[in-house]
């Protein structure tokens, strides 16, 4: 049994949506669809779920409503219209709309997930729809009448234990299930969103509920590449890649996944496997518990940027009690989370996405740590980029290390920082940002410019 998600790009239009139907009639396993909002039909479009958060703010504005409604609903009459369905799901998605724009206002973080969800929403049962007129037995099911609970957090949800109970009863029903993602319902009935990459998340979330044998993310690539084609000409792709590896890169800037979306997955064993809609013969990538780290240690590169670094220096640091927890405590008190902790004996580093530090905010900062903690200098640098090297076999291979930093040396990329995890299956280097894409190149070229087109 298996559960099938397919991307925006994959529903964009309805060419994509046959393609879509094709893959789930030539495999009666796969039972369990997962849909995400029409995604662009090319790159100069506009995805449905903005199309929504601009009428969402057109409700909230008291704006144009009539003619932000209009350009949402055009984009699903266009599909039907091309998939030759009836009137009736035109009708039943217009209803829907209306209905959610005339929703309560007075909190606007709810107001806002109710709009953005009917992207995923809608779509499913036009899609279901669609599946019924072409001989699929198929039915849409709503994740409130699946029991799927989470947390009453606007726009980052978080699963509630009971659900899977709930939705392992989903495996009873008839013909296939045409699921959307991207959210579920409060105990108290209230409809609310995942974070980014929700519609992978309600997938993984899905996956472990019915216990799946395999869950299936298509997207619009063949598979994971070691790194990103748009730094690096032709990379590698990846074959097979544990957990670890996948949620280490997707936090470092890999786009496949939101980093927290393969976790429910993860928890119950259930390998994923990336796929392409537009060429679903394609081995893709398998995600796993473990695998064999024959032959090159490292399995990626990926990177991020727009990092800066909260630097805090005081002699004989290392000898004051409770010096670290003073610190994160200041830092968590401005509501900011960090990222790393590099440190010496007489200084300390706290990397920090730049966004959650504006001027004000940083000032205020630096002006604690050095009354409440006594400390001899303390200032933030702005711009860093963080380079993640990933790989399952990195933690018993000799001179690793070696390799990355005579590869970044020779490329003329200075190290601000170097960081590596507990788990040993990451290496971070931290740069100047404008050196990003050379030190992705460098390491590149040093673990994998001797390989075939792809890895195990």
């Amino acid at each position: 049994m298996r559960v099938a998600k397919f991307g925006g790009t994959s529903v964009a239009n309805a060419e994509q949506i046959r393609k879509v139907a094709s893959i789930i009639a030539e495999n009666e396993e796969r039972k369990f669809v997962v849909v995400s909002a029409p995604g662009k039909r090319e790159a100069t479009d506009t995805k449905v779920t903005d199309l929504l958060i601009q009428l969402a703010d057109a409700v909230l504005e008291k704006g144009h409503v009539e003619n932000a409604l209009r350009a949402v609903v055009s984009r699903y009459e266009e599909i039907a219209l091309d998939l030759n369905l009836s009137a009736d799901i035109i009708e039943t998605i217009k209803e829907d709309l209306q209905a959610r724009v005339a929703f309560d206002t007075s909190h606007e973080g709810k107001f806002i997930d109710q709009m953005k969800a009917s992207g995923e929403d809608n779509n499913a049962k036009l899609i279901a729809a669609y599946f019924q007129s072409t001989g699929i037995e198929a039915q849409y099911v709503n994740p409130k009448e699946a029991g799927l609970l989470v947390s009453d957090e606007p726009g980052n949800a978080q699963v509630l234990p009971e659900s899977y109970d709930h939705l392992f009863q989903l495996r009873e029903r008839p013909g296939v299930i045409v699921f959307p993602g991207f959210f579920g319902y409060s105990k108290e009935g209230t409809l609310v969103t995942f974070p980014r990459g929700g519609s992978d998340i309600t997938g993984s979330i899905l996956a472990a509920g019915v216990k799946a044998d395999l869950y299936e993310n298509f997207t619009d690539v063949d598979s994971v590449f070691a790194a990103n084609p748009k730094i690096v000409e032709n990379p590698v792709n990846i074959k097979k890649m544990t957990y670890r590896e996948m949620r280490e890169l997707s936090y470092a800037g890999f786009s496949v996944f939101h980093d927290e979306a393969l976790m429910p997955a993860f928890r119950q064993s259930i390998p994923v496997c990336i796929k392409n809609t537009n060429n679903p013969e394609a081995r893709g990538t398998m995600i796993m518990a473990e695998r064999a780290c024959v032959l090159n240690p490292v399995i990626g590169i990926a990177s991020d940027s727009e990092f800066c670094t909260l630097y805090v220096r005081k002699y004989l640091m290392h000898r004051e009690i409770g010096f670290g927890r003073k610190l994160l405590q200041i830092i968590e008190e401005e509501g900011i989370s960090y990222e790393h902790i590099p440190s010496g004996i007489d200084d300390t580093s706290v990397i920090l996405k730049q966004c959650q530090l504006d001027g004000e905010k940083e000032d205020r900062i630096i002006t604690r740590i050095r009354e409440e903690l006594d400390v001899d200098d303390v200032y933030v640098e702005r711009d860093f980029s963080m380079i993640m090297m990933v790989g399952e076999g990195m933690h018993n291979t000799i001179g690793l290390s070696a390799r990355a930093t005579s590869a970044l040396a020779n490329a003329d990329v200075n190290i601000e920082m170097i960081n590596q995890g507990s788990s040993e299956v990451s290496l971070v280097f931290g740069i100047r940002q404008e050196d990003e894409e050379k030190a992705v190149r460098a390491l590149y070229e040093e673990f994998f410019g001797a390989a075939d087109d792809s890895i195990e």
